[in-house]
């Protein structure tokens, strides 16, 4: 069948996120979750004592990914409901399972835990990839532990640091972000098998009366996907707040995102640092010079997107009245998928762009050789000092020629001849003027706060992760 090119489709399937999240969120992976729940849920009332036969069991397990979407789309449009559709569907593709199939459940059942099951999934999906930013932030900042760079505070030049220093402050807050994404999936809970309003009423009844059984019930499906918790209580739905949550840890990695690639466009600006830029690639229709940020640029504009979508599940949440509304379930169903398809393709880029980060260390030290003179400045009156100057007299000195240099950098459009000006001045004739303008005696501990942080931080990471680092990444646009 041709591809239809008169519909809308989501770019984030075609050009942002990974083959391997889209399917994730796909209605196959959905659809066949479902079964497969409620396929646990036969398996574990038959071991419980509920008269549910083998050869239905085995029915059900051979049709958990033949799905009959054209059947299931017909039964939706009769039921206007898209479980109880997919509930003949099955049953008709396992008739001898038609009586079992569902039983005692209510939509949400399926709903839900697959929802949790695939989210729980993705996370760890996201969780890889953070990984990989974080160790190639990791290589890249021991590259350049010690390569001297001009710091900015407000944007302002502000005292030296290193380009590997900056590279780890970049990493840390995706540490954060991967510390975060840990916690929400080791403690993700399971809603299991709960009944219409949470009570689980309509289980007691098929028990018999046996609590216990009921409990047992709750608890064997949900080891069968391999969640250790459960929610104490449900309404109808989990916990919509789950969603909040979830939804505001893929926004922090949004914020990193964001947060790294505008640095690495200022930079760009700057001529110091910039994305890869392949050889045929084009930085403008118009001026053919151009080597554009495109790839950072792109990751803003998604970032964006996630941080906005951040919203949408605290208010369902507030929204929920008393056991559960349906004006959940729209947004959801755009939300959550897309949040993580956002996020995913913006770790796609981030892996590449890290990958492949260019410096330029000639400019970079050009822009502290204009700098460095005016930051010197108290070293400079040190050394004067112990040559045997008037501190005082020294510091006024400096201060006239701090000021003149400055007019000729803000008025005059010339070189920082601060040097110049100083080095003439008898009063520091004897300060050793290589000595106090080397950068490395400006960066402090910024080499050993890389090394520091690659072996306690990023160490770690690569070690529980060594899968998810070896990836490559191509990006589709």
């Amino acid at each position: 069948m041709a591809e239809e090119k008169n519909i809308y489709t989501s770019p984030l399937v075609e050009r942002n996120a990974s083959r391997q999240m889209t399917e994730l969120f796909s209605p196959q992976k959905k659809f066949s979750t479902w079964r497969k729940l409620w396929l646990e849920l036969a398996r574990a009332q038959k071991k419980l004592g509920l008269d549910i036969k083998q050869n239905q069991i085995n029915q059900m397990a051979r049709k958990l990914n033949d799905i009959d979407f054209k059947k299931a789309a017909k039964f939706e449009k009769q039921f206007r409901h898209d479980v109880m559709a997919h509930v003949y569907t099955f049953a008709a593709a396992a008739p001898k399972a038609a009586p079992i199939i569902h039983l005692g459940a209510t939509s949400c059942y399926v709903g839900d835990n697959a929802d949790l099951i695939i989210m729980r999934e993705a996370l760890g999906v996201i969780a890889g990839k953070v990984a990989a930013v974080i160790n190639l932030l990791g290589k890249f900042a021991k590259k350049h532990r010690d390569l001297p760079t001009l710091g900015f505070t407000h944007y302002q030049p502000a005292q030296l640091t290193t380009v590997g220093k900056r590279a780890a402050l970049w990493a840390y807050e995706f540490v954060m972000d991967l510390e975060e994404i840990e916690h929400r999936f080791e403690t993700l809970p399971f809603r299991g098998v709960k009944g219409t309003t949470g009570t689980q009423a309509s289980f007691l009844e098929l028990f018999e009366g046996k609590h216990a059984k009921v409990k047992q019930l709750d608890m064997e499906v949900a080891a069968a996907f391999g969640f250790k918790k459960l929610c104490a209580v449900t309404g109808q739905t989990y916990q919509r707040k789950i969603d909040t949550l979830i939804v505001n840890t893929l926004a922090c990695v949004a914020q990193s995102a964001h947060k790294f690639c505008n640095d690495i466009r200022l930079l760009a600006n700057l001529k110091e640092a910039e994305e890869p830029f392949e050889k045929s690639q084009i930085g403008s229709s118009a001026m053919a010079y151009k080597r554009n940020p495109m790839r950072c640029e792109r990751t803003t504009a998604l970032s964006r997107f996630v941080l906005s979508l951040a919203s949408s599940p605290a208010m369902t949440a507030s929204e929920q009245w008393f056991e559960r509304t349906l004006d959940d379930s729209a947004n959801r169903r755009i939300v959550i998928p897309e949040a993580f398809l956002a996020v995913d393709g913006i770790l796609e880029i981030l892996i590449n762009v890290t990958d492949a980060l260019v410096v330029y260390p000639k400019v970079i030290a050009a822009r502290v050789a204009a700098e460095l003179p005016f930051m010197a400045t108290e070293n400079i009156l040190m050394a004067a000092v112990k040559a045997g100057g008037n501190r005082q007299e020294l510091h006024e000195r400096i201060r006239l020629h701090s000021h003149a240099a400055a007019a000729q950098v803000k008025q005059m459009g010339k070189p920082n001849d601060l040097i110049a000006r100083l080095s003439s001045d008898m009063a520091f004739a004897k300060v050793d003027f290589d000595k106090v303008l080397d950068a490395k005696a400006y960066i402090g501990r910024a080499p050993q706060q890389v090394d520091e942080f690659i072996k306690t931080v990023v160490e770690p990471v690569r070690r529980k992760y060594r899968k998810d680092l070896t990836r490559k990444v191509e990006l589709n646009v």
